[in-house]
């Protein structure tokens, strides 16, 4: 199945018609098209980029999956002292390493990220990243893996994938969620509660860290549609929407945009991962159109 590769991106193809786009800028995926198991309809687009998103890599992607690097959120630790919101996986070029799988399975494509001597400059402790990205019929895997290299420090980190679900927002919950423990960060001093709904919507502000969660999740939004995530390696998953207040704010996301997708984030955003010298760890996310 065809690999097509530029200076900027990856776009893969499969032969139903299912296609990903890869910016080589953030390892961004910006699309990804599948058709729906219930009807022969063509290919949909089933994450959302915004019309604004800027794309030539002056700024992070808004939309897709952007990889979130070493750390989740606003900086709270020293050693990030010169680095922005979310670190620097997202806002770094990354470099095509080579095809994986190609098979009538599916298609498969490796990313590489080493610190450059910009970002060794700014972030001391050593590292390198693997990003490998499967499509399959109606399928999506996004498998990040970290590589400590150093003979005698641990590196401490955070990671997560900032999943835009493309999705009617006034239509649109995530399950199952009833009963987890989450930061509400839309709340002074960021308090953990426990979320009582069946399901969960974001038709308000939304910006919740869900803890020990259960690594399945469906976004429905009626008449059979859904997005089954499956992640693994991940404890946190993170829903999230801006609303239109903050969203109208956003100098990259369109007049209207805010109804459009429904965030879910699986990763390590509450916790920090410990990795010993020379260990390697994996963080997984699988999309199904269902």
């Amino acid at each position: 199945m065809p690999v097509n590769t530029t200076d900027s991106k990856v776009v893969l193809t499969h032969p139903n018609g299912s296609s990903v786009e890869i910016l080589l800028y953030g390892a961004t995926i910006i699309s990804w098209k599948a058709p729906s198991k219930l009807d022969a309809g063509p290919p949909a687009e089933r994450l959302y980029t915004s019309a604004k998103a800027f794309l030539d890599g002056s700024k992070p992607v808004r939309g897709g999956i952007p990889v979130v690097f070493p750390f989740f959120g606003p900086v709270t630790r020293p050693e990030h002292a010169q680095l922005s919101q979310h670190g620097f996986a997202r806002n770094e070029v990354w470099k095509f390493d080579s095809v994986v799988l190609d098979s009538e399975a599916g298609v498969s494509v490796r990313l590489v990220f080493e610190p450059s001597a910009a970002v060794q400059a700014k972030f001391a402790a050593p590292f390198k990243l693997s990003y490998v990205i499967t499509l399959a019929a109606h399928q999506l895997t996004s498998h990040l893996h970290v590589d400590n290299p150093s003979e005698t420090n641990t590196f401490t980190f955070q990671a997560l994938l900032h999943t835009y679900i493309r999705a009617n927002v006034a239509l649109s919950t995530v399950t199952p969620l009833k009963g987890l423990t989450y930061i509400n960060k839309l709340k002074p001093g960021f308090p953990e509660e426990v979320e009582e709904r069946e399901a969960v919507d974001v038709r308000e502000p939304a910006d919740y860290v869900y803890k020990s969660a259960p690594g399945e999740y469906e976004v429905s939004w009626g008449g059979g549609l859904a997005i089954e995530i499956k992640a693994s390696g991940f404890n946190d998953v993170v829903i999230w929407n801006p609303g239109k207040e903050s969203g109208q704010k956003m100098s990259d996301l369109e007049d209207g945009g805010w109804d459009l997708f429904i965030c879910v984030e699986p990763g390590a955003a509450s916790y920090w991962i410990d990795l010993p010298p020379g260990k390697s760890w994996d963080g997984q996310q699988v999309l199904t159109v269902i």
